[in-house]
């Protein structure tokens, strides 16, 4: 990683050190999982590279996770800093180290969904998908209200 440590913060990528009551309270609260069970937040976590965002006092006030291969394809989700500490340039931080970190590079392609940060990651080379017309899926927005 580029920084070990920025203004009173620190990232790490143990797993160990994450505050899941933290991670599931924030995340079944947005727009993009509204409702997530914990034991599916938990599998999430499980089966994923996660980046924790903690005050010196080991408070976890950030959160992002990459689902990848480390060869080919990585995909960024539930990227998050809490309210009360949005404004010092944490998520900027955190997104930075995300993409230097040395399992993410040489991949092939990497991608995330965003209603409104694309400012944010347009700075890291993300762009709008080029061939759009190539991607499918399979989406189920409410799978966590039924």
């Amino acid at each position: 990683m580029n920084k070990k440590t920025i203004a009173g913060y620190r990232i790490s990528t143990n797993k160990s050190d994450l505050d899941f009551n933290v991670i599931h309270s924030f995340i079944s609260n947005t727009y993009w999982a509204k409702g997530i069970p914990a034991e599916t937040m938990q599998k999430a976590i499980d089966h994923a590279m996660c980046f924790g965002v903690f005050t010196d006092q080991n408070e976890q006030v950030g959160f992002a996770r990459v689902i990848t291969d480390t060869a080919t394809f990585a995909y960024l989700s539930d990227v998050f800093i809490l309210d009360s500490h949005r404004g010092k340039g944490l998520s900027k931080w955190l997104v930075e180290e995300i993409v230097a970190h040395p399992d993410l590079q040489n991949l092939r392609r990497f991608v995330l969904v965003t209603k409104d940060a694309h400012g944010l990651y347009e700075q890291f080379g993300f762009d709008a998908i080029s061939h759009s017309d190539d991607y499918m899926e399979k989406w189920v927005p409410n799978i966590y209200q039924r």
